[in-house]
């Protein structure tokens, strides 16, 4: 059953993501880069809805007192990564626009990179190493300006449920350089939508928002071992059954 779920589920996402990106595609020389944004969160929103129907995924959210609360207030969210499930997921249920950070080898995917190309995101060459990092700032520093959010996962890919990846500080680099604070998310997505697995299971995904970490003052590898601690606890504390001595991942 659950292969069959997940092939249907597949086969709704490129069915819809087709017409979404040309129409996307189409509309961003008309409209403003916000609204080309929640034109495409709405195509996400779909993503998501399709998953709790189709793969029975459903989400449950602690911690969303925890994000600013002003219209222009910036952050710069750092989310653990364990599949595909939490790229559509945050744009959902984030109140503001969000930037990700990401290669740019991802515009060249048919349809759903081209719609990517059209909003207002921060996609790098990543060996052009120091200016790739003054790009993220510059461009971080202006979206952060305009009310929108930068969105990054510190760990770079996708990693094993139950695992840690290395906790690279590109974004509190931004994060001190901007002088704005970041805020720590925790995502069990991989007990339901394991990494590169075309299986998905049912269940429950924990998204935990932690408070904001202050970055004034602060160094950015030291940040981020608070923001990595504060994560991978929350991670224990929430999927406890991953991290069993001898736990399946």
């Amino acid at each position: 059953m659950n292969f069959i779920r997940s092939l249907v589920h597949v086969l709704w996402m490129a069915i819809t993501v087709v017409p979404w990106a040309l129409f996307v595609v189409v509309v961003s020389y008309f409209i403003s880069s916000t609204r080309v944004y929640w034109v495409c969160a709405a195509w996400l929103r779909l993503a998501v809805n399709s998953g709790t129907w189709i793969l029975g995924i459903q989400n449950r959210i602690q911690g969303m007192e925890n994000l600013p609360q002003g219209s222009k207030d910036p952050a710069v969210l750092l989310v653990k990564h364990q599949s595909t499930w939490e790229t559509f997921v945050m744009p959902v249920i984030m109140p503001h626009p969000l930037a990700y950070v990401f290669k740019k080898e991802l515009l060249h995917v048919p349809f759903f990179g081209w719609a990517m190309a059209r909003m207002d995101m921060i996609h790098i060459d990543r060996s052009q190493k120091s200016r790739a990092f003054a790009k993220v700032v510059d461009q971080g520093r202006r979206l952060m300006d305009q009310g929108v959010w930068v969105i990054m996962f510190p760990e770079g890919t996708r990693t094993d449920r139950g695992q840690k990846g290395v906790y690279k500080t590109g974004g509190t680099r931004l994060a001190v350089a901007a002088g704005v604070p970041v805020i720590p998310i925790a995502v069990t997505s991989g007990r339901c939508w394991p990494r590169k697995a075309f299986i998905k299971r049912a269940g429950i995904v924990d998204i935990s928002i932690g408070q904001p970490i202050p970055s004034e003052g602060r160094q950015a590898d030291e940040l981020m071992a608070e923001v990595e601690a504060w994560i991978e606890a929350e991670m224990h504390r929430l999927d406890p059954e991953a991290y069993a001595v001898g736990a399946p991942h």
